[in-house]
This record gives C-alpha cells, structure tokens and sequence, in this order.
C-alpha cells in the first residue's frame, strides 16, 4: 500500500503526506500482529515513525534509503542490552512492499532531553553527561565485524581524503561566509586524523535530541534510551564527539571534560573540528548560529569555544 520512493520529488510528495503514509503503515502493523493498535506518527526525525500503542514503535524507510532499515535493524539487533543506557529492542525488521523496509522495535520511556534540558540542574547535567559518556566507551569497545556488511564506510582514509574534497562546497552551498570558508582547506591540511583508525561502531548522531530522560526518578533523572541508529558507521571514534561536542555538551568546557572524564579518554579540539568539517551532515553555519563563534574565519579559535575541556 506503501507507494515507491525513488527521488527526491517524489519523497516530498509521499513521506509528508498521511494519507498516503497511514494507511500503508496501519497495513503493516497488522501483518506484524499489531492491527487495531492506535498509529501515532512522532513529528520529529527524517523518516516516518509511528508509535504503535504504548510498546512499539514502526519505522519506515523508503526504497531510497532502505539500505539505513536495514542498518538500523542490525545495529539494534547487535546492541540489545549491550549498553548501560538502553536502546530499542527489536521485534522484527525486513522489506515490506515496493522497495520499502521497517523496523518494529520496542517504545522507550522518558522523555527526550533535548526539551526537558532546562529543567534539569547543573549537578544533574553532570550526571546525565557522564552516563552518555561511560556508554560511549561501551559502545565505541564493541565488536565491529558482525556489521562490517552493512555498515560504511569501509576505507576510513578515503572517506578523510573523499570528505575533505567536498567540505568547502558543503559550507559554500550552506551559505558560510567566505572569511570561513577560505580557511578550511589549511586548516584541515594541518589537523592529522587517522587513516587507519581502530574500527569503532559510532552513532554518528549523539545529541540530546537522540536521548531519553526520565525526570521522576526518585534516585534523580537518568538516561532512559539512545535512540536513532540509522546513520551508524564504523570508523575513528572521535567523529562520535563532533554531535557531543555540538549537541550535548555545547560548548561547555566543565561538561565536556565530565563527559571525556567517564568515557576515559579527550581529544584535541582541532582534531574534533575537522571532523566536524568533514562530518557527512555539517552545517556550519547553523553551528555557528546555535553556539556562536568568537571571531569569523578564526577556526583554531572556534575548535576550542566549542570542543575545549579547560
């Protein structure tokens, strides 16, 4: 019932529109066992997602990106109970119909931290940061092989050298200033990344919108769910700090170090702005505008404000 997404213009034809997407998703939950379970469709996020009931949660990828179905599937699989901060068990993951996949998985309490940041303290800031960062270590510790067929990108080097190419029309076509962009090709010619890293399993996309938190604790808030794993790669674990750094801590020096503190290891600020430069979804000016920058074109500078732990 679900029509096939080829192109972009069809995506926007298709994926926003609920009378479209309902009725294909309500089909599928009642071929997986789930019929008459009310569908509601979360606002947020690239693909469709729909919590089904008060358990489940359906998430649908279009045959453009089904190969991330099939990515977040086997990461989940991989991860189930793997993590101190827990992370959506799957129920069942595959094709459906006309190119798409979905992924059945299990609803996570809280509520996501991005919203409730404000209402929690500096000392209960410490604490949560430090729970992202001791499950960072796990996750970053595990096996990689079992997914090493479904997950890029492969050649880390040339990823680096294949990223580095692109990065300043990434920012010109986001419309970074030149005073910007005409630093960025020395600038990532004097940061050495690894070209060989040991292969970590990164989130890729670690923020506060990817968490849950549960405010009612009686112990205090505590992380309830990591959430959000289509976009995992294998690679060189400091590209995991780019969305710390930017989304979580945000340029907070005493957070960061907290963070750094428990995942046991920091990183050089000029080593996590070149990721950040070199990062599949960077958009520096929209880093720019939500953390500010204390001197335009001044990168060494920027690395620092935002990914400094002193």
């Amino acid at each position: 019932m679900l029509p096939l997404v080829e192109t972009d213009e069809e995506w926007d034809a298709i994926v926003p529109d609920e009378t479209v997407m309902r009725p294909g998703a309500e089909a599928l939950a009642a071929r997986l066992g789930l019929g008459g379970a009310p569908l509601s469709r979360f606002p947020d996020g690239s693909q469709p997602v729909y919590a089904v009931g008060d358990e489940h949660v359906l998430k649908l990828f279009p045959a453009t990106v089904a190969g991330d179905g099939l990515a977040e599937g086997r990461v989940l699989a991989h991860l189930q109970g793997r993590l101190p901060i827990p992370t959506p068990r799957v129920r069942e993951h595959g094709t459906y119909e006309n190119g798409w996949r979905y992924v059945l998985m299990s609803r996570l309490p809280g509520e996501n931290l991005a919203a409730a940041w404000e209402r929690v303290t500096p000392r209960q800031r410490e604490r949560l940061v430090t729970e992202v960062g001791e499950a960072l270590a796990v996750l970053h510790s595990l096996d990689t092989q079992p997914l090493a067929d479904v997950l890029g990108p492969g050649d880390w080097g040339a990823f680096v050298v294949r990223r580095t190419a692109q990065a300043v029309e990434q920012q010109r076509g986001h419309g970074l200033s030149e005073a910007w962009l005409e630093r960025i090709p020395d600038y990532l010619a004097s940061v050495p990344l690894p070209r060989a890293p040991q292969p970590s399993l990164l989130h890729t996309e670690v923020m506060r919108q990817h968490l849950l938190v549960d405010l009612a604790d009686p112990d205090g808030p505590r992380l309830t769910g990591l959430f959000d794993f289509e976009p995992a790669m294998i690679g060189d674990r400091a590209y995991d700090f780019v969305g710390v750094g930017l989304f979580v801590t945000r340029g907070d020096p005493a957070l960061l170090a907290r963070l750094c503190k428990a995942y046991g290891h920091t990183f050089e600020p000029a080593v996590l702005l070149a990721y950040t430069l070199l990062h599949i979804y960077s958009h520096l000016p929209w880093y720019i505008r939500e953390l500010g920058a204390p001197a335009e074109g001044d990168l060494p500078t920027l690395a620092e404000a935002w990914f400094g732990t002193a």
